[in-house]
């Protein structure tokens, strides 16, 4: 006969169905069972995580760390926790068990390091580095590459002979970087390096606090030969004297909380009415389809398919008025270039955006419009138009006039 989950499993199991009442009580009678097993303390802080119970959340994670001092599920999720509240210190220590979870591989591949084993390379600690070359990897995805793009300067200050590893996509990125620092997308193109560290670790390396998060915005920019190419599209399609508001509904869906993040279209159906606004569909991916159901009163350009990089994006980003997007990658590069951004989060949203706020210190040009409760759009929609437009909407859903 099959074996019956656990209240521990079935905490999980609801959680991921997304009944987050029925998670909890099943954590809550497994810990009760058995206070001795971590997992059910860990399955719970996760539930409580997703119903913003942060305090909550953290004390199960501390009580399963404290029961599986190398189990590093427990201190990721309490390391997501302690950074959603703000406590960014204790946050980025706990981040560090990131690599010890199931299925991450090493930052530099074995290969590499023994390549350069001469060098004796090692895990940068901060300091300078005056005379080697140091490796930087942007090791996660788009809109942590993004972010975290902001502390390259800082590291070519202490080590300026620097080196950047990332993918494709984020190549355009790293090279708008001021400094023309070398970056390469294959680990056969890396060369000797005397340390190494993560992009995504150096919040950490660097101390950051809420006080001092460095915002020297905008730290990426457009190539202005690509900005001059799109503007005369941008021209020859949208009507003048239109406001430009860029539209992205959708993240990857292969993200692992694209269930909570993303959105369909036409839960949009507010903007579409604004008047003399033109949008402009930045969405990538199977969700670009939605453009050609579109029915709109206002005109809306799909340049998805003509978007062959983010080099593209940035040039389009600033051209644009407004931004009204979901918490993906474009979001992150509209902040870091300074460009107003309406960006709509779920109701437990991903620890960058921290609790509560309608700013972040993170891009002080992008709005943050939230979920009052899971699954609820509507409120964050209205409240992105009210960004776009400087003015609340009345009850039929229209900005109210001045």
């Amino acid at each position: 006969m099959p074996i019956a989950p656990s209240d521990s499993d079935l905490c999980e199991i609801r959680r991921r169905e997304g009944h987050l009442e029925a998670a909890t009580a099943h954590g809550r009678r497994a810990v009760a069972l058995d206070p001795g097993d971590a997992a059910g303390w860990y399955n719970l802080g996760v539930a409580l995580y997703d119903r913003l119970e942060v305090e909550a959340s953290i004390a199960c994670e501390r009580r399963a760390v404290r029961l599986r001092p190398d189990w590093p599920g427990p201190h990721f999720e309490l390391a997501e926790g302690l950074l959603l509240s703000g406590r960014l210190e204790d946050g980025w220590r706990e981040y560090e068990w990131r690599w010890r979870l199931p299925g991450v591989p090493p930052l530099v591949p074995p290969a590499i390091l023994e390549r350069s084993r001469q060098a004796a390379p090692r895990p940068w600690d901060g300091s300078p580095l005056s005379g080697g070359t140091l490796l930087l990897v942007a090791d996660q995805g788009f809109g942590d590459t993004i972010q975290f793009a902001r502390y390259v300067p800082m590291v070519a200050a202490l080590c300026p002979n620097l080196a950047v590893a990332c993918s494709p996509d984020m190549l355009p990125v790293i090279r708008s970087i001021p400094g023309g620092h070398r970056a390469f997308t294959a680990w056969e193109e890396a060369p000797p390096f005397d340390a190494y560290a993560a992009l995504s670790s150096l919040p950490g390396l660097f101390g950051t606090t809420l006080r001092s998060i460095p915002a020297p915005v905008p730290y990426l920019r457009a190539e202005p030969e690509r900005v001059e190419r799109w503007k005369d599209r941008l021209d020859g399609l949208l009507p003048r004297g239109y406001r430009r508001v860029g539209l992205v509904w959708a993240g990857r869906p292969t993200h692992g909380n694209d269930r909570n993040r993303s959105l369909k279209l036409e839960r949009l159906a507010p903007v579409f009415a604004l008047e003399k606004t033109a949008l402009v569909s930045l969405q990538k991916g199977p969700a670009q389809a939605e453009a050609a159901c579109y029915y709109g009163a206002a005109p809306l350009v799909d340049l998805g398919p003509e978007l062959e990089s983010f080099a593209d994006t940035m040039a389009v980003l600033t051209l644009l008025d407004h931004l009204v997007c979901v918490d993906t990658a474009v979001a992150h590069l509209a902040g870091a270039m300074g460009r107003p951004a309406a960006v709509l989060l779920p109701y437990a949203p991903d620890w960058r955006w921290l609790l509560g706020h309608g700013r972040t210190p993170w891009y002080p040009t992008v709005t943050l419009h939230r979920q009052p409760a899971p699954g609820r759009w509507d409120e964050a929609v209205r409240s992105a138009i009210a960004a776009v437009t400087g003015r609340a909407l009345t009850a039929s859903g229209r900005p109210a006039r001045r």
